[in-house]
């Protein structure tokens, strides 16, 4: 996917005003398959950043030593390895107070999921849940994967780090705690809707705006999305703007006007209703409890 990988050593793009900063995968050479996978070592310092950022890139990370925090939007995870942390395109998340830190890190970008397209609701579905315990037979079976995944990378085996990331991706899918798949009738046009509403940039559009991009009517997105989820369309979208506008109330300095007007409303009078109505408090509110749980 264009912009979403850098050859290695590329500076971060600076984030505008208010914005957070965007990490892309770095690749040994233009036609280099979009993955790495590492120890958090090997990977480098941004595999442990301590600042709020995004990805272009999908990130598993096998945590396996450390103590202190891991951060994925709004939510803090105590570290208590064994852990396996699923991290989408376009999350927001750090490291806090990290020390001893030890384990690995897979990075891969939608592209690399084109020979099992299904993997990409999976991870989305995950990345509800980001933070799993692992028992000794689940941590036993995510370090054979990712050791076998690590090994045939550095042999340059393409296909077969496909096949093991795939099988990865659904091993973790069952372990206790991960959110259900949805009916099996729920078809392409509910995974697809589930991709665009994980996009930062894309999330905020309307139910409209998201059924032309798919090439389907409101009605149809809607009754496709409800088959998936249990839940409409609208709702998703809502829920979209809601989760983007708490992460810029938390991790930026945009007055609420501001964050109005990044996730789509003109008016912020009218965003402040929306805002309390979907979660109890106003942004005001919000960002001063945010605040006084994160000093």
């Amino acid at each position: 996917m264009r912009g979403t990988t850098v050859p290695p050593g590329t500076p971060c793009r600076p984030p505008r005003a208010g914005e957070l900063p965007m990490h892309r995968l770095e690749l040994p050479a233009p036609d280099a398959v979009p993955f790495a996978v590492g120890t958090f070592d090997t990977i480098g310092p941004l595999s442990r950043a301590d600042f709020p950022h995004r990805h272009t890139f999908h990130e598993l990370v096998h945590v396996t030593g450390g103590t202190g925090k891991h951060v994925v939007d709004l939510a803090r995870w105590p570290l208590r390895p064994p852990h396996l942390g699923v991290i989408t395109a376009g999350q927001v998340h750090h490291w806090a107070g990290v020390r001893g830190l030890t384990g690995h890190v897979v990075l891969f970008t939608d592209d690399f999921l084109l020979d099992y397209p299904a993997d990409r609701d999976r991870l989305r579905r995950l990345g509800e849940r980001p933070w799993l315990e692992l028992d000794a037979r689940a941590d036993a079976d995510v370090t054979r994967l990712v050791t076998e995944l690590e090994a045939e990378y550095r042999r340059g085996a393409d296909s077969v780090v496909r096949a093991l990331l795939h099988v990865l991706v659904v091993r973790v899918g069952r372990l206790p705690g991960t959110p259900e798949a949805p009916p099996a009738r729920a078809g392409a046009v509910a995974a697809e809707f589930a991709r665009l509403t994980g996009r930062a940039d894309l999330g905020l559009w309307s139910v409209r705006a998201h059924a032309e991009r798919i090439g389907v009517t409101p009605e149809q997105l809607t009754e496709a999305v409800k088959a998936a989820t249990g839940r409409t369309a609208a709702q998703l979208v809502r829920e979209a703007r809601i989760r983007e506008a708490q992460r810029f109330l938390l991790r930026t300095d945009l007055t609420v006007r501001q964050v109005a007007s990044r996730v789509g409303f003109a008016d912020p009078a009218y965003f402040c209703r929306f805002f309390r109505r979907e979660t109890g408090s106003s942004p005001g509110d919000f960002r001063r409890a945010g605040e006084k749980h994160h000093d």
